[in-house]
C-alpha cells in the first residue's frame, strides 16, 4: 500500500453513492458547496443496481403479465408463450445501466468530484480512501455518511446456506423455480410472493409477524393471494429449515398451533439489514450509535459530532427505505449550507408493489381505536369505479379514517391499480391536516382511479354515489 504524502482538503465529503449519497451531493452542489463523493463500487448503490430498481422491473413485468387476459378481451390476439427470463434480465441490466449513467452525468454536470475507493475515518475530521495500492487522506469541514446496509440471514436460517436466498440473488435467476417459500412479513416479501406466483412458481408465504396494514387492506390482499393460489401461513413458532435433495424443507407451528412442513426448491427471506458502518471507525470520534451500530441523528440528519451527518439505512430512526435516504440527503445538504430543514417521517408512505399494489399513509383503524379517538371510516370498492372496470383492474378498495369531531383525515389506505401514484396525494392531504371537505370540494377527473379516493371520503357520511347506502356509525 502506498500512502499519499499530502493530506488533501475538501469542504464536504460524502461516503456512499446510493440514493441518499448522490442526492446529498447534488443538492449540496446546487447550494454552492464543493463536494467530493466517495463510492467503493458503482454510483446508484444497492437500490439502483441490485435492489429497488431490479425488483420493480420484476414487479412491473408480473403486472403486465397479469394484464394479458384483459388485453385479449380488448381484441388483441395474444399468444402467451411463457416468460423469457433471459430477455427480462437483459432489460433489467439495460434499465439499471441507463439510470446509473444518468446519475454519473448529473454528478459531472454539478461538478461533484467522484472518487473510487473504500473510506474510513482516520480522525474526527479526516477520511482515508483505499483504492488498490493507493491510500489517500482527505481533511474535511463536513462529512455525510451514506453507506447503506447489507441483508444478512436471520438467526434461524444462519446455518442453512444452500437454496436459501436473499434479494440480490432473486433478480438473477435464469429460470423460474418450480416452488418457492417466501419467509417474511415486510413489503419486499409480499412483493416477491406476488411476482413469482404470477410468473408460475408454486408459492408459500410464511408471515412470522403482523403486516402492520389496515385490517381491510390486509383482508383484501389475502383474498387476492388466495385467488392467485398463494398458500399463506400466519405465525412461525418453532421455525426450522433443512436442506433436502429437492431443495429445502421448512417446519413450523402456525398461529393456530398446528405443525406444518413445507418443501420447495428455494426459500427466500428479506433477511435482517445490517448497517454498513463496521469499517468506518465511528465510535472513536464522538459519533453516537445505537446497539446495532446505526448512527443516531437529529431532525437535520446531524450526528452527535456536529461536523458529521448520516443519511438513510445507517441511521437509527425509521425504516430502511430509499425515500428516507433521499429526504435525509437533501436535508443534510441544506443544513450544511446553513439552512434550517427538517426530516419528518410521520407520514412516510408504506408502498408494496404487489399485483394489485398497496399504498398506506397515516393511522389505520386499529391505530385510531387504540388512541381513543372518536373516528369514522369510509370504504369504496374499486369494482364500482368506471375506469377500474374498463381497464380490467377491479381488484381492491380505498379506505379513509377521519376524526369524527374535527373531520380531519387521519389515514388513507388503498389496494388497487394506481395506489402508488396516488400515495403522494395521500401524504399531502395528511401533511396539510386536510378535512373531509378538502377532498370532496375539488373536481376529480372522470373516469379515473382518483375517484375512488373521492368516493371513499364521501362514504364517511354515507354519500358515495356509486355505492349502496349503509348505516354509518362513529367508532370509539
Amino acid at each position: 500500500m502506498v500512502v499519499g504524502e499530502m493530506i488533501e482538503e475538501r469542504d464536504l465529503v460524502i461516503i456512499g453513492g446510493g440514493p441518499g449519497g448522490y442526492t446529498a451531493a447534488i443538492r449540496a452542489a446546487q447550494l454552492g458547496q464543493k463536494v467530493t463523493l466517495i463510492e467503493k463500487d458503482v454510483l446508484g448503490g444497492v437500490c439502483l443496481n441490485k435492489g429497488c430498481i431490479p425488483s420493480k422491473v420484476w414487479a412491473y413485468a408480473a403486472r403486465k403479465k397479469s394484464e394479458i387476459p384483459h388485453m385479449e378481451s380488448l381484441g388483441f390476439d395474444l399468444v402467451e408463450s411463457g416468460l423469457d427470463l433471459g430477455k427480462l434480465l437483459a432489460y433489467k441490466d439495460q434499465v439499471t445501466t441507463q439510470l446509473r449513467k444518468g446519475v454519473e452525468a448529473l454528478c459531472s454536470a454539478n461538478q461533484v468530484e467522484v472518487i473510487q475507493g473504500a473510506a474510513t475515518f482516520t480522525s474526527d475530521n479526516k477520511i482515508g480512501v483505499e483504492n488498490g495500492h493507493q491510500f489517500d487522506i482527505y481533511q474535511f469541514k463536513k462529512a455525510i455518511i451514506a453507506t447503506g446496509s447489507t441483508p444478512v440471514l436471520p438467526g434461524e436460517l444462519s446455518d442453512v446456506r444452500e437454496n436459501v436466498i436473499l434479494s440480490d440473488a432473486l433478480y438473477e435467476f435464469e429460470e423460474i423455480p418450480e416452488s418457492l417459500i417466501v419467509y417474511g412479513s415486510d413489503e419486499l416479501a409480499l412483493e416477491v410472493a406476488s411476482v413469482y406466483s404470477e410468473f408460475g412458481s408454486k408459492v408459500t408465504l410464511i408471515l412470522p409477524d403482523s403486516l402492520g396494514l389496515d385490517a381491510s387492506i390486509e383482508k383484501e390482499l389475502m383474498r387476492v393471494f388466495k385467488k392467485k393460489k398463494v398458500k399463506v401461513i400466519k405465525g412461525a413458532e418453532e421455525f426450522s429449515a433443512e436442506q433436502t435433495d429437492q431443495g429445502i424443507l421448512v417446519s413450523l407451528v402456525d398461529d393456530k398451533g398446528k405443525s406444518q412442513s413445507i418443501e420447495a426448491v428455494y426459500l427466500y427471506t428479506s433477511g435482517e439489514r445490517q448497517p454498513n458502518v463496521q469499517d468506518l471507525g465511528l465510535n472513536r470520534f464522538g459519533v453516537d450509535q445505537a446497539d446495532d451500530g446505526r448512527v443516531v441523528v437529529n431532525h437535520m440528519a446531524q450526528s452527535s459530532n456536529p461536523d458529521i451527518y448520516a443519511v438513510g439505512d445507517v441511521t437509527a430512526e425509521g425504516p430502511n427505505l430509499a425515500v428516507k435516504a433521499i429526504k435525509h440527503g437533501k436535508v443534510a445538504a441544506e443544513a450544511i449550507a446553513e439552512g434550517y430543514p427538517e426530516v419528518d417521517l410521520t407520514f412516510l408512505p408504506t408502498i408494496i408493489h404487489t399485483t394489485p399494489p398497496v399504498a398506506s399513509v397515516g393511522m389505520t383503524e386499529s391505530d385510531a381505536k387504540e388512541s381513543g379517538i372518536e373516528y369514522r371510516t369510509g370504504e369504496f370498492s374499486l369494482k364500482a369505479n368506471g375506469y377500474a372496470m374498463l381497464s380490467g383492474q377491479k381488484e381492491g378498495l380505498v379506505k379513509v379514517i377521519s376524526d369524527a369531531n374535527t373531520e380531519i383525515v387521519l389515514g388513507i389506505h388503498m389496494i388497487g391499480a394506481g395506489a402508488i401514484e396516488l400515495s403522494s396525494n395521500f401524504v399531502q392531504l395528511l401533511e396539510m391536516a386536510a378535512k373531509e371537505e378538502d377532498v370532496t370540494f375539488p373536481n376529480f377527473a372522470h373516469p379515473s382511479m382518483d375517484e375512488g379516493l373521492l368516493e371513499a371520503v364521501e362514504a364517511l357520511t354515507g354519500q358515495a354515489i356509486h355505492q349502496p347506502p349503509s348505516r354509518k356509525k362513529v367508532n370509539v
